[in-house]
């Protein structure tokens, strides 16, 4: 089976009502696509795996069920191994499946930090992401009531999958993210 984008955007519209749950969708996949452009790996096939690493959430809000119910699903698709791998990866707390190959990594590195910096750009007075910067992000993670259900050990760990200090890796994610930021609904007013 050839990775697809259009397949996958179907198959997440078709999994996905909420609207805040397709824009998580989109902000990992613009992250794990700009790692995929620095690393020259293919762009295509890590933004497919970004896309769906969630697309079961609504049917199967159970951990244990998330993900794995939704790689069942891609497998009857034909979806190929290394794509439910690397789903499974970024929930390994449920999977057991630790994140190995780069493509795995940078799912986790993204995930969680796709949304935390998506809270921290909606809180600022201009509700965007183009004027938002790595020191403010920082900051809201200090703030332990900002965003508490994103666990900051999950933040940091994610920087050191990817090798990277934590203010680069969410720089570049920040940078990944202003890339669409009209799709992100992050332009705001900046």
């Amino acid at each position: 089976m050839t990775v697809s984008r259009d397949a996958a955007w179907q198959l997440l519209t078709e999994w996905t009502q909420s609207e805040s749950l397709r824009k998580h969708a989109l902000a990992v996949e613009a992250a794990v696509r700009g790692y995929a452009r620095q690393q020259g790996a293919n762009e295509e096939e890590w933004g497919v795996v970004a896309l769906l690493h969630d697309f079961d959430y609504e049917r199967y809000p159970t951990l244990g069920d998330h993900p794995n119910k939704g790689c069942e699903h891609l497998r009857t698709l034909g979806y190929p191994e290394w794509v439910m791998r690397a789903i499974q990866a970024h929930a390994s707390e449920i999977t057991g499946v630790e994140p190995e190959t780069p493509i795995e990594r940078t799912l986790v590195a993204c995930d969680e930090m796709a949304g935390f910096i998506t809270a921290a750009a909606l809180v600022r007075p201009t509700r965007s992401i183009l004027d938002l910067e790595a020191p403010s992000v920082i900051k809201r993670m200090k703030d332990k009531a900002f965003a508490r259900q994103v666990p900051r050990e999950h933040l940091k760990k994610g920087a050191e999958l990817v090798g990277l200090p934590l203010d680069e890796h969410i720089a570049n994610v920040i940078g990944f993210m202003r890339e669409q930021a009209d799709a992100l609904g992050l332009r705001g007013t900046a």
